[in-house]
């Protein structure tokens, strides 16, 4: 097992490579550098290996393949995940470091939003979905994360072997902090700086694409794991649409004691138990969550007893 480990997934980052892998040498001396190569089509395989980082491949494309693969195959005490583009500066990797080593922090959220993010990321819109995804975390899970997307964390081991990865792409980094907040597993931020990418280096990040499908991420994660929450509000918005059609209708009813429309009391009714049935489904669902929420707490038992073992 190693004591850190440095994960970069990189896909054509041939101009960059080198400079991260360098940098984080710098600043982690005892750290063992992984570059995952997803598939790039320059030479980001043959630098990285050159300049000394194990280089392994991920065939499966997007981000969150490669963290999966990752996650899966390397054993450490630390984990601190980097992207290869370098806008990340690797001197705040140390403090990062020994959050997780010295104070049981299981996810260090390196927040880019907090410092130089405004001013040096020039894609307005790319800055819009930043807070609009920060908003709706910290809303629907009630927790202050100061920066959702960020690709530059440190982890624990018990952080990365118990979480489930589910996403493609990159909204990896918003399953990743939904699974840390809902799981009550020590959250900490550090500020970081953050420089936008050097001229020749092209974000894969589609800003439209990619922002639909985080957006899509956190509702489908919020239906899982707050349910009841989540079929609340469905039971709202289908309660409220069933009174306001029915409300002209018993308005008549009072002034002429008719009901000319029919089909349209028909269909309330029929929406208004959709609304009770969406508020038991949250009960029953939200119930089934605190039974895997017992389960996930079983799970980081054994997992402290086999890194105690592994460490003895």
């Amino acid at each position: 097992m190693d004591k850190i480990a440095v994960l970069i997934p990189c896909y054509n980052e041939e101009k960059t490579i080198e400079k991260v892998i360098k940098d984080a040498r710098k600043a982690l001396p005892e750290a063992v550098i992984y570059v995952y190569n997803n598939n790039s089509k320059d030479r980001t395989a043959e630098i990285a290996e050159k300049a000394g980082a194990v280089v392994r491949n991920e065939y499966m494309q997007g981000k969150g393949n490669v963290i999966r693969r990752m996650f899966r195959e390397i054993d450490a005490l630390v984990y601190v995940m980097v992207d290869g583009d370098d806008t990340y500066p690797m001197e705040s990797a140390p403090e990062m470091v020994d959050l997780v080593l010295n104070h049981n922090a299981d996810m260090v959220v390196g927040d880019r939003l907090s410092s130089t993010y405004y001013q040096e990321n020039k894609r307005p819109f790319h800055n819009f979905g930043n807070n609009l995804v920060r908003g709706s975390i910290n809303r629907l899970f009630g927790c202050n994360i100061r920066d959702i997307m960020t690709g530059f964390r440190a982890f624990s081991y018990a952080f990365v072997k118990t979480f489930p990865v589910l996403s493609k792409g990159f909204e990896i980094e918003t399953e990743m902090t939904i699974h840390g907040v809902y799981n009550n597993m020590q959250i900490e931020n550090v500020i970081i700086d953050y420089r936008d990418r050097p001229e020749g280096s092209v974000s894969k990040l589609n800003t439209f694409a990619d922002g639909f499908k985080v957006l899509r991420t956190i509702a489908r994660l919020y239906r899982s794991y707050k349910p009841f929450g989540f079929f609340s509000i469905l039971a709202g918005i289908l309660a409220i649409l069933s009174i306001a059609f029915f409300i002209p209708i018993l308005t008549e009813y009072w002034a002429t004691h008719m009901v000319p429309k029919i089909p349209t009391l028909i269909v309330c009714c029929f929406v208004m138990m959709a609304a009770v049935i969406s508020v038991f489904t949250g009960l029953i669902l939200s119930t089934l969550a605190l039974n895997d929420r017992r389960q996930f707490e079983m799970q980081l038992n054994m997992l402290h007893r086999h890194k105690v073992n592994d460490l003895q």
